[in-house]
């Protein structure tokens, strides 16, 4: 397993000098936004699938300092009710595979997607629970008539461009759990497999080393993101878990984004990162930063830290065993 991070973290930076600052913290691995929710900062997929000397630019800011690009990432939605962004984000997908095979990189990450409640709906409806008997007829009909049909269809097209889409199980969309994540896959092909980041299952009260031996055993796991969720005990208790306060109102939320090991302490992600090894994970595990109480600099570099204290030791235990 390689060490790496998603990019859009120095989004402020130009790419070669946000690779430079990559590079000396003694990563191997980056992760590139391509449109989304996360924006294309530093790679345009249209742009370099046009002019073959900017592809050959950027692909030489990699191969310059020995950094592999673990995957393209345009989570977007592109079953959103509003064809204004259901069609941008289709495209950016569409351009990411493209792109992502020109570039030799198998993985493109994105979201299912989440539509609306009918054919006549402005925003997406994500449901959560079974009764009344409306939210069931709505989730059938999503599946059925919108998230079925358009991922058979990717299916085929990733095929064709011998890419995969490692979708993120993220609430808000269809797909949030490693149930609707198998799902989709048995559905709609082998080409849709997972992102898998323990951020978004952790406050649902999910384990996330039951979910990648799940995953793993149908082949499902494709790339891994590192980002922990800190839980406040008083709160949840009183609330639960479902929040829908701002993430900047840290003190009274049932559950915030925290920097690598400050969520769950180093025994949690000592056996995540042993699972990965036993499942035969030989991907990348790639830094997302969300955590409001850290600048981006502070998270960054102590997650860095604290996954290469991590992957050292599993070396040195694998060495052991050899």
């Amino acid at each position: 397993m390689k060490l790496g991070v998603f990019a859009v973290l120095f989004g402020q930076k130009p790419l070669e000098e946000a690779l430079d600052y990559i590079l000396a913290k003694g990563l191997q691995a980056v992760e590139i936004g391509t449109g989304g929710y996360p924006g294309n900062i530093h790679c345009n997929p249209a742009e370099l699938l046009e002019d073959e000397a900017k592809l050959n630019k950027f692909k030489h800011a990699f191969a310059s300092r020995g950094l592999e690009i673990s995957a393209l990432s345009c989570h977007g939605n592109p079953l959103h009710p509003s064809k204004s962004v259901s069609v941008k984000h289709h495209q950016q997908f569409v351009d990411s595979v493209k792109l992502a095979s020109k570039l030799g990189i198998q993985n493109v990450i994105t979201f299912s997607g989440c539509p609306g409640e009918s054919d006549y709906s402005l925003n997406p409806s994500w449901v959560t629970c079974a009764w009344p008997d409306d939210f069931s007829e709505v989730l059938q009909w999503q599946w059925k008539e919108k998230v079925i049909p358009y991922w058979k269809e990717q299916n085929k097209f990733l095929k064709e461009y011998g890419v995969r889409a490692a979708i993120e199980p993220h609430p808000g969309f269809v797909v949030y759990n490693t149930e609707t994540s198998l799902r989709l896959r048995k559905e709609c092909g082998e080409q849709i497999g997972v992102n898998f980041d323990p951020s978004h299952l952790f406050w649902q009260n999910m384990d996330p080393v039951v979910g990648i031996k799940e995953l793993a055993k149908e082949n499902a796991l494709f790339h891994f993101h590192a980002k922990d969720t800190g839980i406040d005990r008083q709160n949840t208790a009183a609330n639960g878990v479902l929040d829908t306060k701002s993430y900047r109102d840290e003190l009274n939320r049932s559950w915030i984004f925290r920097t690598i090991g400050y969520g769950h302490g180093e025994e949690t992600w000592k056996n995540i990162i042993s699972t990965l090894q036993l499942v035969g994970y030989e991907g990348v595990i790639s830094i997302e930063h969300e955590d409001s109480l850290m600048s981006v600099e502070e998270g960054f570099e102590k997650a860095a830290a604290f996954l290469k204290s991590l992957l050292i030791k599993e070396r040195v235990g694998e060495i052991w065993w050899a």
